[in-house]
């Protein structure tokens, strides 16, 4: 491995108790958890009320970090509630959070601005100039789109932010956050948790079967190739899969790292989709990338599981202490245990002098190492006899036990986060005068648009890269560009410059949905308007849009008309909603 780069972390999926202990057992270095009814998997297991302390201490106990997922959309009255589990959050020590709302980053940055706070895939973040908007706005860790390049990862990674990328784990034909198959066809969102997985049936397309449905995500063997690029964290998903699937993963990817060869038959035994893919990493996106889960998977699972229940059954020694025991007749035995950052000390019986073998290193140095069935290790050990001491063995494990209970219990300790809630914030005054409804009209080019356009809407909304060309003879200033929602790492230059182009040709908006092309219009001089797929569901997003830089914003076509009226009475922005024309689905690379 490339030495200059610095040792990713390994992070693993925790969808309950057992599945956490299976990861943390297994080498994770960090987990990541929901608690309650507003992270991406409703339906695991999760860590609602005092679980989730207990599961940051147990966690914090042994080394591993904690990073608990906010990462849905939320309504105008869920928010008190968002507020309520966030404060447990904080409370509990958890070192991170995941988020997807923009409200969600708003609020933890006004109440609790020490949590560190990470963007979801779900944010649908895939360039350089998204990561850099992260980082202007709070954040220091972005959970990175699945569909880069190697090439294009080691760009974002350049950007100054912490990369967060998937290794291992089921991978979504869409790209996150912007998928509304589910909704639409069921009203179960994925970006409110409740994905039924429609992609997963059997559509059908040009002769071919199940046509949404990828392989599940592998880059374990590719690991070194990751570290390379500068990615921080490699991120293993399944918080809906079992504990024997979460320790295989976590070997597997943890041998990979220590340099040796990860067994990628007994993890596609565990459990596949007909194998696993590399495509979008390796820029290979053809049809190898598509499979099922067979019948041959899953009897491969049923041989398999078992196997791997043994790997997470007993506590696994991944904590390292230096012990100092002090043993002089007449006086008091002592014993001191540390951490490094934390020490402990308990005194013991005072040992007699020996009449015949007295307590030598060798006697001593057996009892300090018994450590199984504790999280810790013996590092190093500084023994001082004076005299000849005899002190029972069982004295000396009794001194150890204690002093390791004691240690344990000051590392599981909660080191709480700040958490101020403020509702004055939350009531949001109205910043803007209520203005008159607007007709926007979107065409894909020129031969789609009407003589009457121009004459009937109050703005005409184009594909930037139908411009100037189909806006001829008509006022720029009622043109508004539309940006990519996908502009990947060796794009992004060339949009700059059109931008810029398009600008000193009298062009002033621009709409966008996401935020990397929110920051290159704005660079570019252009008065951004927020697109269908930021996902806006409530007020508290969309004023944080405003201070982005938005001039105006269309909410989510998951809203009710109720609840956008709601928003839109706050008078924030300017709100638009899309009512008329076939819905986009899904977004694909």
């Amino acid at each position: 491995m490339n030495g200059t780069k610095k040792r990713p972390e390994l992070m693993a999926p925790a969808g309950g108790w057992e599945q956490m202990t299976a990861a943390v057992r297994a080498g994770a270095d960090a987990v990541y958890l929901g608690t309650g009814g507003f992270n991406a998997r409703r339906t695991a297991e999760n860590f609602g009320g005092g679980a989730l302390e207990q599961a940051v201490a147990y966690c914090h106990g042994r080394g591993v970090r904690v990073y608990v997922t906010l990462n849905t959309l939320v309504t105008d009255p869920e928010i008190p509630a968002l507020v309520q589990e966030m404060e447990q959050i904080a409370a509990a020590g958890a070192d991170a959070v995941i988020l997807q709302d923009m409200a969600a980053a708003r609020l933890l940055r006004r109440f609790c601005p020490k949590m560190p706070l990470h963007a979801s895939t779900q944010m649908s973040i895939h360039n350089a100039a998204g990561a850099r908007e992260l980082a202007r706005l709070g954040f220091s860790r972005v959970v990175i789109a699945r569909e880069l390049t190697e090439s294009e990862l080691r760009m974002v990674a350049d950007s100054g932010l912490e990369v967060e990328a998937f290794v291992h784990g089921a991978l979504c034909m869409s790209v996150s956050g912007q998928c509304y198959l589910s909704s639409m066809l069921g009203g179960r969102s994925g970006n409110r948790g409740l994905c039924a997985q429609p992609c997963r049936l059997d559509f059908t397309a040009q002769g071919r079967h199940n046509v949404l449905s990828l392989k599940d995500l592998s880059l374990v063997q590719h690991i070194e190739r990751l570290v390379r690029c500068g990615v921080t964290a490699l991120k293993i998903e399944g918080r809906l899969k079992r504990p024997e699937y979460v320790a295989a993963a976590v070997t597997a990817c943890r041998r990979a790292l220590d340099g040796e060869s990860p067994d990628m038959q007994r993890l596609r035994a565990v459990f596949s989709r007909s194998g696993f893919t590399d495509g979008y990493f390796l820029g290979r996106r053809d049809l190898s990338m598509f499979g099922v889960r067979t019948k041959e998977d899953v009897a491969a699972s049923a041989r398999e599981l078992g196997r791997w229940q043994a790997a997470y059954r007993e506590e696994t020694p991944r904590v390292p202490v230096d012990m100092g025991l002090r043993l002089r007749p007449g006086e008091g035995a002592f014993l001191s245990i540390s951490d490094g950052i934390r020490t402990v000390s308990v005194s013991g019986p005072p040992p007699e002098i020996a009449r015949g073998r007295a307590t030598d290193r060798e006697l001593a140095l057996r009892g300090l190492s018994k450590t199984g069935g504790t999280p810790f290790f013996l590092r190093e050990a500084q023994i001082d006899l004076e005299g000849k001491p005899i002190l029972p063995v069982s004295a000396i494990n009794a001194m150890r036990k204690q002093a390791l209970e004691q240690l344990l219990a000051l590392r599981e300790a909660p080191t709480a986060h700040p958490f101020n809630a403020d509702t004055d914030f939350l009531r949001m005054p109205p910043s803007c005068p209520a203005e008159k409804t607007e007709l926007w009209l979107r065409f894909e080019g020129a031969r789609q648009m009407p003589p009457e356009a121009a004459q009937a809407a109050d703005r005409l909304i184009l594909p930037v890269e139908e411009l100037p060309g189909a806006a001829r003879g008509t006022d720029p200033e009622k043109i508004v560009a539309e940006l990519p929602l996908m502009v990947y790492p060796g794009d992004e230059d060339a949009l700059a410059k059109k931008l810029s182009a398009l600008r000193a040709q009298g062009f002033a908006h621009a709409s966008a949905g996401n935020l990397g092309t929110i920051r290159l219009a704005r660079e570019a001089g252009f008065q951004v308007h927020g697109d269908y797929a930021l996902n806006i569901l409530n007020a508290q997003a969309l004023a944080e849009y405003r201070e982005i830089g938005l001039c105006s914003a269309v909410l989510s076509f998951e809203i009710g008309m109720k609840q956008a009226v709601q928003v839109a009475d706050r008078l924030i922005l300017p709100v638009g909603l899309l009512v008329y024309g076939y819905l986009p689905l899904m977004l694909l690379r």
